[in-house]
């Protein structure tokens, strides 16, 4: 019976919703020339994110972070395999500056100078202090603000993309060069130069509910362990339910 008909006691059926869209990510354009990219897919739901990093939260941070300098310090950036890994990775698409670099190696960077993993909310900083623990690139979403499918693929010539952290005097709507990995939804970029920088309509805010986040590794680290280490940050600081599944060479797409 179609929804919204009459029942026999007179009562209606309530409509049909809209459906939102599966989150499904895609690597399939990568796989040739990066066949050693992997990456778990996360969908974090009922989230009730701290504005401020909860004290529990903060001491697990701090635990994490003097691990990473117990581990890495007095190792050069270029010796630390996940750095390596992801800068092996850039030069691949054509980046050699290093200006650009990727998120993890800026997090690793910054804690082994002695500074503290930013403060930005409950959900965010869970997912630094997994970027920092595993040596990964981390990136998450407001799953209400973007349009699956994803997919991490290279830039087309009508890619937009609204820079979050545009240094003052330069131009915020910097749309990606031919030949740049980027991460993107049916719409726009939501991540430059891979996981690089992030598009500032669909972040992460105390007001999000639901979000989707990738994990991604090229060759060095598991994916599957940082995302069920984030799983568990995230049930126990933002009360959220999450699943996840991982996309590879062999399996490029995944749906949620």
């Amino acid at each position: 019976m179609r929804r919204g008909a009459p029942l026999r006691d007179g009562s209606r059926r309530p409509p049909l919703l809209p459906e939102t869209p599966m989150p499904q990510l895609s690597i399939n354009e990568l796989v040739d020339a990066f066949p050693q990219f992997r990456a778990a897919v996360l969908v974090a739901e009922n989230l009730a994110i701290p504005a401020e990093r909860p004290p529990e939260l903060a001491d697990e941070i701090a635990r994490r972070e003097a691990e990473c300098r117990s581990r890495w310090g007095g190792t050069e950036l270029s010796a630390i395999p996940g750095v390596a890994a992801w800068r092996s990775a850039y030069k691949g698409f054509g980046i050699k500056k290093t200006s650009y670099r990727c998120s993890v190696e800026r997090l690793v960077k910054n804690v082994l100078a002695e500074r503290e993993l930013p403060r930005i909310n409950g959900f965010v900083d869970a997912y630094n202090a997994v970027s920092l623990g595993h040596v990964l690139c981390v990136g998450a979403d407001d799953l209400d603000k973007v349009a699956p499918p994803l997919a991490f693929r290279y830039a087309r010539p009508d890619d937009t993309f609204l820079d979050m952290a545009a240094e003052e005097g330069t131009d915020p709507n910097d749309p990606p060069k031919p030949g740049e990995v980027v991460f993107a939804d049916a719409r726009h970029v939501l991540c430059r130069r891979w996981n690089w920088r992030q598009d500032a309509r669909s972040i992460i805010t105390p007001d999000t509910r639901r979000a989707v986040v990738t994990l991604q590794s090229n060759g060095v680290g598991s994916v599957e362990a940082a995302a069920a280490d984030l799983a568990s940050l995230l049930e126990r600081f933002c009360g959220a339910t999450c699943r996840f599944a991982v996309v590879e060479a062999g399996r490029p797409v995944a749906e949620l």
